[in-house]
């Protein structure tokens, strides 16, 4: 197993880098705003230098410096900061989890599956519940009559 790095300062900031470097990098550039009569008349677009890119654990493990995901999993496990890689690694799988909205989410929802998502609801509180209720009517108060000639006025 290789060498990690030393402080907590380090993963961070190799995490903070991973996360800014999938950004992308673009420049501004002017150009004519469309349907403009005068030259004059610009507008800032956006120009990708380097397109932005999903966020992956194996992209995460290699900004890390580890070798593999395995090596990723066993220092996440027993790792002197094993907190930070949970943490970074929560950050990707919340990138999936947003994908779930997009209209095609078929890799997202592979890709959290694999990380023990399941489509399953927890229903296991329902085993608790009791298969018969036993309804019982209990009386309060005055005792119900017939008719008026039943009722004494004291």
């Amino acid at each position: 197993m290789k060498q990690h790095l030393k402080t907590i300062k380090a993963y961070r900031a190799r995490i903070a880098k991973y996360f800014s470097f999938i950004q992308g990098e673009y420049h501004i550039e002017k150009v004519p705003a469309k349907g403009a009569k005068d030259k004059t008349d610009f507008i800032d677009h956006k120009v990708w230098d380097r397109e932005p890119e999903p966020a992956t654990l194996s992209g995460l493990a290699l900004a890390l410096g580890f070798i593999s995901i395995a090596e990723l999993e066993t220092y996440e496990r027993d790792g002197k900061f094993a907190h930070i890689i949970k943490k970074a690694r929560l950050k990707v799988e919340a990138e999936y989890e947003k994908r779930l909205h997009y209209q095609s989410a078929t890799g997202a929802i592979f890709f959290l599956k694999n990380l023990g998502w399941t489509e399953k609801s927890d229903d296991s509180f329902l085993k608790e519940i009791p298969k018969t209720i036993k309804i019982e009517i209990v009386n309060s108060g005055p005792k119900l009559v017939s008719s008026e000639k039943d009722v004494t006025l004291n």
